[in-house]
């Protein structure tokens, strides 16, 4: 067995037992319960016997011992009814008995909770005792739901602690990987520098050190990308017209002329706090997974506009569309539809947007076999 399987185990384990504990208590709480309700009916049955003797008492009668059970319940309330009307009251507020329609709706309450003892002092004559339950039995009855309340409070803080934690190290696995990815990047990225300025030392033909130059600046424009994810990077106020323009413009330059760009912005800047190497790679991760949406061909449209003291990013394409219930599950690392990928793009743009920008991005809408509009919004400067 794999320390995974070991650990998978083991979580189960330790959720069986918490439900086994559970069940336990509550079946407990529950058998406590039944025993002081058949002990408040042997009490109860006590009271009628005492009424009963009071009833019939004559001179001689000994009464002390009935005085003293009614002395002794202070705490079950109790109506005596005969012939449908209300003739004693023990343990019930003096405002609600002299309020017959309160009395009444008391009345109805105590039937609901417990069946009636029927006091039969004399041939053919008899009383009807109904009694409630006491307070310490309400509290009981109510202890299990607040053991529940608790033990989900006490869940969810777990959760939460569990969540933060993985979070936390997921944070610290971007940020390391994103380091190591642009260090080892960089060696050969150097290497490569040194090799062009000895072609052209070399007079090789211009036209083939400017191309490698266009594949270095395009692995430091990458480096720099992940040398910033790694790391706290730094934002500036920025025409967020002026960089998306940018970021879009290279893109179209790049891709085939079966995809249809439209870009619609405002004419006046807005500044937005911004990191343009990461806004840049926030663009282009939005279009490029539009594009393979669309396989290669169709419509992508690209807009900016101002909303308040908002700016938004509209991305809208001709793809195949996504499902409702995937529209926020699109963001979650290692979700994608396409064969040979990672799923990883939109949810680096997520961190990059949210986390680094405190901006938002979502699925605006989307509808299968037409498109999707994903919207990017950041808080205007």
């Amino acid at each position: 067995m794999t320390f995974f399987e070991r650990r998978i185990s083991t979580r189960w384990v330790i959720i069986f037992a918490s439900f086994l504990i559970i069940s336990l208590i509550l079946w407990n709480t529950y058998t406590f319960f039944q025993i002081f309700k058949n002990e408040e009916r042997l009490k109860m049955n006590l009271w009628a016997n005492a009424q009963k003797t009071l009833i019939n008492a004559g001179e001689n009668t000994d009464v002390e011992l009935p005085l003293q059970i009614f002395s002794n319940n202070t705490s079950i309330p109790i109506i005596v009814t005969e012939n449908d009307s209300i003739i004693n009251t023990v343990n019930i507020e003096e405002s609600v008995v002299k309020d017959k329609r309160l009395a009444i709706a008391f009345l109805n309450n105590l039937k609901n909770e417990n069946d009636p003892i029927v006091i039969e002092y004399a041939p053919g004559k008899s009383q009807n005792l109904y009694y409630g339950n006491s307070a310490l039995l309400n509290k009981l009855k109510y202890y299990p739901i607040a053991l529940l309340l608790i033990i989900v409070l006490f869940g969810a803080l777990v959760y939460n602690f569990y969540r933060s934690t993985k979070m936390a190290t997921q944070n610290k696995l971007w940020a390391g990987m994103a380091k190591e990815t642009a260090h080892q990047i960089g060696t050969p990225l150097s290497s490569l520098i040194g090799w062009v300025e000895l072609l052209k030392a070399e007079n090789v033909d211009e036209s083939t050190t400017l191309e490698i130059e266009k594949d270095i600046d395009r692995l430091q424009t990458i480096t720099d990308r992940f040398s910033k994810i790694g790391s706290e990077p730094k934002l500036e106020p920025k025409d967020i017209i002026a960089e998306t323009f940018q970021s879009y413009d290279y893109l179209q330059s790049r891709f085939s002329k079966q995809v249809e760009f439209s870009y619609r912005a405002p004419e006046h800047p807005i500044m937005v706090s911004l990191n343009p190497t990461l806004h840049s790679w926030t663009i282009e991760n939005l279009v490029k997974n539009a594009i393979d949406a669309m396989k290669g061909k169709g419509k992508l449209n690209l807009e900016v506009f101002q909303e308040g003291d908002y700016v938004k990013i509209n991305v809208w394409d001709t793809g195949g569309g996504i499902q409702k219930k995937q529209f926020k599950t699109v963001f979650e690392p290692g979700f994608t539809t396409k064969k040979r990928g990672w799923g990883l793009g939109l949810s680096l743009t997520k961190r990059i947007v949210e986390e680094y920008h405190k901006g938002t991005i979502k699925v605006l809408n989307s509808e299968i076999g037409k498109g999707t509009t994903m919207q990017i919004s950041y808080k205007c400067k």
